[in-house]
């Protein structure tokens, strides 16, 4: 049998395992929530971690708890922040509402961390407690909010930095193909001319947008902003069990370790009850997912073929496409693209169900929130690099086939209405449909047009540029 230790709570004695950095009531949640096997994410506890941090250092300024415990507990989470001991923070992902069993993990093992380092065993709860030192002037209940907006604040810059990669990516192709004309379509049927460019530079004009939905979210004091911290509050929004000036202090040690403009929430009660600025999050990476799902599908579409679809793109071959068809190659990364936005719509609505289902004065859903929320920041900040690199910045225009659609629509007779009228223009379109002769060979052919008009008509300038 592995050694083991005998720990106490409230509830009485366990065994935990004598190596183990965690407690008792870390041993209780392991044995209450065996659910997924699934972690909480790792940017939440070091999140938790800074939050701690920033408690130890203001309970000592303050002067309700001494220097040398304070230091300890400090030295053990710089330990943590250094990325020692991640095996250490077990807890499933679904557990116990509000985040209790993440708390007392993190606490147990700051503790016992701090515990070793001044010379004293683990669990050895006498001298330096998870919940009378670590958990000081703290409660779950304001600290876990607290931790889950600062983890979202910070990976969603890495967010906002992807995304801005995929814009310029999205730009430079909306460049080199602004001069190449093709057949619009509306309703999948052909319409007016665009040029690719214009196609491209409006994908770059969406993501650009959700990145200012982004940056709202995560600084604008006129929007439910992750910036708010209800942290100070303790157990109602009271702040009770707190010393005078605490709340002021532990942001501004917040600020410091974090590196971001964090405020008060302006009224701490709220501030528990209420994941409002959380569910915007959510939205507004709903609403991004479902435009990348778009624009990955018009990808798709576009370079669909290459003998059979309409072929007018080519996106990079990155792997063969088949394991029994030789030659083909599939648009696998906007197809991954396609199935990590389906997870992020699908955490949407477990963050909206969650968001919901608060009561008085504590929303309790707050683990499935921060856990479903870090995910969906991560798979998307994580691959749209990946995605931009293989896919957007290696895409090619099949100009032979954009200038057979072209000169074979017969929406160009749109831009001849004005010119030869509504009927002439339909007569020529059904003429050039069924001989498949393009549309301005027809017009020639009838002396509709001269082949100059038909140039200066037909040009870049005189089909796509009338927006000013």
């Amino acid at each position: 049998m592995k050694q083991q230790r005998r720990e106490k709570d409230s509830l009485g004695s366990v065994a935990v395992p004598a190596q183990a950095y965690y407690g008792v009531q870390t041993m209780r949640a392991l044995s209450n929530f065996p659910v997924s096997g699934e972690k909480n994410h790792p940017s939440l506890i070091r999140s938790y971690v800074f939050v701690k941090k920033a408690c130890a250092m203001t309970n000592r300024e303050l002067g309700v708890l001494d220097t040398k415990r304070a230091a300890a507990i400090v030295h053990a989470c710089d330990a943590v922040l250094d990325g020692g001991y991640a095996d250490q923070f077990v807890i499933d992902k679904y557990q116990a509402g509000a985040g209790t069993s993440l708390n007392m993990n993190v606490n147990e093992v700051i503790a016992n961390i701090a515990l070793e380092h001044l010379g004293h065993p683990r669990g050895g709860y006498g001298f330096l407690s998870p919940n009378d030192h670590v958990n000081m002037s703290q409660s779950t209940n304001d600290t876990f909010p607290t931790t889950a907006h600062i983890a979202l604040l910070l990976d969603m810059a890495k967010l906002i930095h992807a995304l801005r990669g995929l814009e310029s990516g999205l730009l430079k192709k909306a460049q080199a193909f602004r001069t190449i004309l093709k057949s619009g379509r509306t309703h999948l049927q052909d319409a007016v001319p665009v040029t690719l460019g214009q196609e491209f530079h409006a994908y770059a004009e969406t993501v650009h947008k959700t990145i200012s939905m982004m940056k709202d979210v995560t600084g604008t004091p006129h929007t439910p902003t992750l910036l708010e911290i209800p942290i100070g509050g303790t157990a109602t929004g009271t702040g009770i069990n707190t010393p005078r000036g605490y709340r002021r202090t532990v942001i501004k040690n917040l600020r410091r370790l974090t590196g971001l403009a964090l405020v008060p929430s302006r009224d701490t009660r709220e501030g528990l009850q209420s994941r409002l600025a959380m569910s915007h999050a959510s939205g507004i990476l709903s609403a991004l997912a479902l435009e990348l799902i778009r624009i990955a599908n018009d990808l798709r579409l576009l370079s669909s073929g290459p003998v059979t679809g309409l072929a007018e793109i080519n996106l990079p071959a990155v792997q063969p496409g088949s394991s029994i068809m030789p030659g083909k190659a599939n648009p696998v990364m906007a197809e991954a693209l396609d199935m990590i936005c389906f997870r992020v719509v699908g955490n949407s609505l477990t963050v909206s169900m969650a968001e919901q289902a608060g009561q008085l004065e504590l929303n309790v859903m707050m683990p499935v929130m921060a856990n479903t929320l870090l995910e969906s920041v991560n798979l998307l900040a994580n691959f749209l690099p990946v995605f931009t690199h293989k896919a957007v910045d290696g895409i090619t225009a099949n100009r032979k086939r954009l200038r057979h659609y072209f000169t074979h629509t017969p929406a160009i007779a749109t831009v001849l209405n004005t010119r030869i009228g509504y009927l002439n223009a339909a007569g020529v379109v059904k003429q050039a449909a069924s001989e498949n002769r393009p549309v301005t060979d027809v017009i020639l052919e009838k002396g509709l047009l001269t082949r100059e008009q038909l140039r200066a008509l037909l040009s870049l300038h005189g089909i796509t540029d009338r927006i000013k």
